[in-house]
């Protein structure tokens, strides 16, 4: 890699995703390749919890990013955080293709294959994610997307309010409505899932 691709790539590397995604507006590929890089393992990380199908969370991850480079052009720096408005739009599409799939049901979607090697660990990890990700389908819709956007994806009660379209105080309703519902689920398998009581 030439010296000047290589110091221009470790600047942009430290740019905000604001100032990245103004640049790919302005036709910066390598702009667009970062904020792929920064932003796509979170998108696909929520969808995939959300939807519970490795396929469909692709899909949507896509259809998400998609959709930032159609509004790149538009896009007003500091009024909101490209992840912020990727999650927002993450969680609207994923809940509406789980919508579409109501007429289905939710308990008849199997689980994602896992690839992971088959250690006792690794079989006790997959049992209690497995649990958790029942326990989450069980939940109602928007108490579900609270919570695995603040306790699995580590979103802000106010960034999370802003993705779902919600004041901050009806976040931490949902969060805490969903991490009670989550212990009753799980209360009675803590035996089963390794878990000391």
């Amino acid at each position: 890699m030439p010296r000047d691709t290589a110091l221009t790539m470790t600047a942009a590397e430290t740019d905000s995703d604001d100032a990245l995604l103004a640049r790919y507006a302005t036709g910066d590929a390598l702009a667009a390749r970062l904020l792929v890089d920064r932003l796509s393992p979170r998108v696909f990380r929520l969808a995939q919890r959300l939807l519970q199908d490795q396929a469909e969370a692709e899909d949507v991850t896509q259809e998400a990013l998609l959709r930032l480079w159609k509004i790149a052009p538009k896009w007003e720096p500091g009024v909101a955080q490209p992840s912020t408005w990727l999650h927002r739009v993450t969680v609207n599409l994923a809940t509406d293709r789980l919508r579409r799939r109501r007429g289905v049901g939710l308990d008849t979607i199997d689980e994602p294959d896992d690839p992971s090697p088959g250690a006792v660990e690794t079989m006790i990890d997959d049992d209690r994610k497995r649990a958790l990700d029942e326990a989450l389908a069980l939940l109602p819709e928007r108490q579900r997307v609270a919570v695995v956007l603040r306790h699995l994806e580590g979103m802000t009660n106010p960034d999370i309010g802003v993705s779902m379209g919600l004041g901050v105080e009806a976040v931490e309703s949902l969060t805490a409505r969903g991490k009670r519902r989550l212990a009753q689920l799980l209360a009675g398998r803590r035996d089963e899932l390794g878990y000391d009581r």
